[in-house]
């Protein structure tokens, strides 16, 4: 598929998430840490960031994964991790403020989608391209609304917003950085030399990828 066609699809569904705002919502409220010491609602949020990747966001799991798969370069992981980071950094800080929202129903599916479309240019490609970055950014958007969709479920304690959202996207980012290290060293790293290494290692792992989340796909549309 031709980048532009890339991000014209990427960019339409990113406005879609806009679009369906209807009405804004003031962030919950947690008042069981509302008087809380400052250290007990940093590890509070600290532990939800990193629990709300594993075990509980397989699909961020999945998507994480097909971003180191593209080629056997730690640069490139390096380069669509931070893009991934920087966007649903401020994706998140701008929902849980209310600057941009989206309702759950066209955020999930979405999320799912962007995991169909990195495995499958894995498969189509086999280096980094520069609309990759910008792809990934953009996934990374929506992926952050998605953890603001999640954390409003929670609430935060008004007078420590800062505080919970930093510790929160402190243990997210934690979590991604174990396992882009646990990616990389036991499965690239080791056979990144290897005749076989896209037929045996890129090829199936991005295949399983496209079908679990074409599954998700389908599932949050009509679920």
């Amino acid at each position: 598929m031709p980048s532009n066609q890339q991000f014209r699809i990427i960019c339409g569904l990113f406005c879609l998430c806009i679009l369906t705002s209807l009405q804004l919502y003031a962030h919950t409220i947690n008042y069981a840490l509302q008087d809380a010491p400052v250290h007990e609602v940093a590890w509070f949020y600290f532990k939800l960031g990193f629990t709300h990747i594993v075990p509980q966001g397989i699909d961020h799991v999945l998507f994480i994964t097909g971003i180191c798969l593209i080629n056997t370069k730690l640069k490139s992981i390096i380069y669509q991790a931070s893009a991934f980071t920087i966007a649903h950094t401020v994706a998140l800080a701008l929902s849980m403020k209310n600057i941009i929202v989206a309702p759950s129903p066209i955020i999930e599916p979405i999320i799912a989608m962007s995991i169909v479309f990195v495995a499958i240019e894995n498969i189509l490609l086999s280096e980094l391209k520069p609309w990759r970055i910008v792809l990934v950014f953009l996934f990374g958007l929506i992926h952050g609304m998605g953890f603001a969709s999640s954390l409003n479920e929670i609430g935060l304690p008004p007078d420590k917003f800062f505080t919970s959202i930093v510790m929160f996207n402190v243990g997210v980012e934690g979590c991604q950085v174990m396992i882009i290290a646990l990616i990389f060293s036991l499965l690239i790293n080791p056979n990144k030399n290897k005749t076989w290494y896209r037929r045996r290692i890129v090829f199936p792992i991005s295949i399983g990828i496209a079908l679990i989340s074409s599954y998700w796909t389908v599932e949050r549309i009509i679920g």
